[in-house]
């Protein structure tokens, strides 16, 4: 499995999503028709610092071998950041059809990087051919 291109989709993806929740929270709470309150703005800009440090993370690591006992923690982070936040979208989804596009997308493009990682998480490397 070509982890360096999953490793740099995933860094690109959440540096994205981080730069736009740290410097954009009002625009995206109005967007997602969020009230305006300072907890939530707060909250907002914290994980958008969150995806940013996974995107720097996973953007210095996409030149390493990952998978099987190499990186294991990397592979485990990401895994588990996936999945778990793929679920809960994908349970909203489910519950609720009539969502606005935008979440539709974050439910795809998360269930597929799950799935990624969790291949690269439960799966030796593959041998690199010189």
């Amino acid at each position: 499995m070509n982890t360096k291109l999953i490793m740099t989709l995933s860094a690109v993806c959440l540096a994205a999503a981080g730069v736009a929740f740290t410097f954009l929270p009002q625009e995206i709470m109005q967007y997602t028709q969020l009230q305006a309150n300072h907890p939530l703005f707060f909250l907002i800009q914290v994980l958008g610092a969150m995806y940013f440090a996974f995107a720097m993370l996973n953007w210095m690591t996409r030149t390493a071998l990952i998978g099987g006992i190499y990186n294991k923690p990397i592979a485990l982070a990401n895994f588990l950041h996936f999945f778990i936040a793929g679920m809960a979208i994908d349970k909203i989804l489910l519950a609720n059809s009539e969502q606005p596009l935008l979440l539709w997308i974050s439910g795809i493009v998360y269930t597929l990087f799950a799935i990624a990682f969790g291949l690269i998480f439960f799966r030796n490397p593959a041998a690199l051919k010189k």
